[in-house]
């Protein structure tokens, strides 16, 4: 037993008082003189007998009544800690992830632990709480009940490191506070383990919340996988954790139209491939039927009419090379001599060709950073009879390492850089090992400190490296001193090139990473694009060149879907957005090995621990009734005993 006031237990040395008067009467017996003598005598014995019990019962009765009081205003309680006179604060973390949509005994995850949690605490209770979006500092159950029942799913699922530290700071720097943190959450399986340090001034309970079913068949991804003059051929990949196979119908449409439905057996992945024209603008989505998760049932996805993308030859030479590869479909190719340029064409181009010219005039290099700058690319091919000087100067200007002098020694190009993102999408479906190695006679011996290699020669120096918006060749590629063009290798190199100048819309990005895609428009000042979805209109981050705009994408749009991107009320083209397909794998932690923490299956069996664990029992009015019990028998004592 404690006492919230156990300085008034002093009080009880005051019961020696009662003691001392009782003890120590100065009440003088006056003498009556009566003829039988033995009589009385006796009859005076039995009265003082009976005076003196009577008397020893009034005094404990009095001493046990002021114990009673003084005890009572000391307020005695039981409790298993100290926690009388200590504030206590709460803070719960509640995980709103996509994995919450399962289904448990009682319904969704996320649905019955919000019900729990408002019918377990005391709606006057102050507490803090955080979910993947949402933050409610020092507030009450009652407050935030509407906000909590209208909870929605989220897609930007905090780490369960980041949480727990977003967590600990809505505590107080009280240090004798009883805090206690409570996280509600199924504890989905991570990439990175969930590690705790050890903090003794917070109480870290866990409750993990069970689903009934853990399987879960989704749409994993979508890609193009072949495509002709005509058409292009979408493979979906389906992935499931069933232990048996299932028949599963896979559904595309376009602008909401069904357009076509295929039937997949699945158990651990499978793919539905769809045929559609590639002469029309998609707005699409695959679709499966599948009752556990939702979210990741459907896939969205577009494709634009393709915008051309603006390349310039500067070139002393004919360069019908590059006019086969820059084909009029999808480009606007230009070509130009040194002695015609002029630098008010960069402003429309968004790749430009150094081919092989002798001399960089500073005024060219000048408007080529201006131009990179802007966004635009530069691809240079040296010539055997360049300038060095002029080569150094342009590779200085765009932090190259510079050429040392022409070495004329057959050099076999033999390394390839298959991770580079000119090479890496699809363009080999394997590494090549019996590769017919292009060589060249003479070129221009570089290192590559500062820049990256995407093609290498048999000594590792760079045939071709990259650096920011500028691609560099060490050496001429003419036939002469070539056989680079007779490689096709040459095509996918300067075609790829071409393509990342203009970073045209993917078929889909994924919502919270870091996304950017080019939109060719030309804006009048002061105008931003916009994405809009139904009602939903956001304006994201972006950047305006001459002839494009650079939009950057991360946790906005929020929502899965395809959108418009709009300058003011014109469509320029569609871009789409999905869930990130990490919630999507129904596995989940082990808690049980992680110490300094309890772990629960239930929000109400963790609230009521916490609260019995913290629970004060008062007696001050049980010693209140005693004491007026004592009261009364003393009067009773009083009245009746003779």
């Amino acid at each position: 037993m404690q006492f919230k006031n156990p300085e008034l237990l002093y009080a009880l040395f005051l019961l020696l008082i009662p003691i001392i008067v009782h003890l120590f009467q100065l009440r003088k017996f006056q003498k009556e003189y009566f003829t039988n003598v033995a009589i009385l005598k006796k009859v005076q014995l039995q009265t003082r007998k009976s005076q003196l019990i009577k008397k020893w019962l009034v005094l404990l009765t009095r001493l046990l009544l002021l114990t009673a009081i003084i005890i009572a205003f000391a307020q005695p309680y039981f409790s298993k800690t100290n926690s009388f006179n200590t504030e206590k604060e709460t803070v719960i973390y509640l995980d709103n992830s996509f994995s919450m949509q399962a289904k448990g005994n009682n319904g969704p995850l996320l649905k019955r632990a919000i019900q729990d949690i408002i019918t377990s605490i005391d709606e006057n209770e102050k507490l803090s709480l955080i979910t993947n979006t949402d933050s409610y500092r020092n507030t009450t159950i009652k407050a935030i009940k509407n906000e909590l029942l209208q909870l929605e799913y989220s897609s930007n699922q905090l780490s369960y490191d980041t949480a727990l530290l977003k967590a600990k700071k809505l505590f107080s720097n009280k240090a004798n506070n009883i805090k206690n943190l409570i996280f509600v959450s199924d504890f989905q399986q991570k990439t990175q383990e969930f590690s705790i340090e050890k903090d003794s001034s917070i109480t870290l309970s866990f409750i993990q919340l069970n689903s009934v079913n853990k399987t879960n068949t989704f749409i994993d991804s979508l890609y193009i996988s072949k495509q002709n003059a005509t058409n292009y051929e979408l493979t979906a990949l389906l992935k499931s954790n069933q232990t048996t196979t299932i028949n599963l119908p896979v559904s595309l449409y376009n602008n909401d139209q069904l357009v076509s439905k295929v039937s997949v057996e699945i158990k651990d992945e499978n793919k539905a491939i769809f045929t559609i024209p590639n002469n029309q603008t998609i707005k699409g989505k695959i679709t499966i039927d599948e009752a556990q998760l939702q979210f990741d049932n459907t896939l969205h996805f577009s494709i634009n009419t393709p915008s051309k993308i603006n390349v310039l030859a500067v070139s002393d030479d004919d360069a019908n090379y590059l006019k086969g590869i820059f084909t009029e479909d999808e480009f606007n190719f230009t070509q130009k001599t040194p002695n015609t340029l002029d630098y008010a064409l960069f402003d429309t181009q968004n790749l430009v060709v150094l081919n092989e010219i002798e001399n960089l005039p500073n005024t060219l290099i000048t408007a080529l950073k201006v131009f990179t700058d802007k966004g635009g690319v530069v691809a240079f091919i040296p010539n055997t009879k360049g300038n060095l000087q002029d080569y150094n100067t342009f590779l200085q200007q765009f932090n190259f390492s510079v050429f040392n002098s022409i070495l004329e020694q057959e050099k076999r190009i033999t390394s390839i850089n298959y991770a580079h993102p000119i090479y890496a999408n699809g363009v080999f479906e394997k590494r090549i090992d019996n590769f017919q190695y292009p060589k060249v006679n003479l070129y221009f011996p570089q290192n590559t400190s500062q820049s990256t290699a995407i093609l290498q020669f048999e000594d590792n120096k760079p045939f071709l490296s990259q650096r920011n918006n500028v691609f560099v060749f060490s050496a001429a590629i003419n036939e002469d001193n070539s056989n680079f063009k007779n490689i096709n290798l040459i095509v996918p190199t300067f075609y790829n090139i071409a393509k990342q100048s203009l970073n045209a819309a993917q078929l889909y990005y994924t919502i919270g990473l870091n996304n950017q895609f080019d939109v060719s428009v030309n804006l009048q000042p002061d105008t931003v694009l916009t994405l809009v979805n139904n009602e939903e209109s956001i304006i994201p981050e972006q950047q305006y060149y001459n002839n494009k705009v650079v939009i950057k994408t991360n946790d906005l749009p929020e929502n899965a879907g395809v959108y418009e991107i709009k300058n003011k009320n014109e469509i320029l083209e569609y871009v789409s957005f999905n869930y990130n397909r990490n919630e999507s794998d129904l596995t989940y932690q082990n808690l049980e090995n992680i110490e300094g923490i309890t772990v629960s299956n239930s929000v109400k069996e963790a609230f009521n621990t916490i609260k019995n664990d913290t629970k004060v029992d008062e007696l001050w009015k049980w010693f209140v009734i005693l004491a007026l019990v004592f009261l009364i028998i003393e009067m009773l004592i009083l009245k009746y005993f003779k």
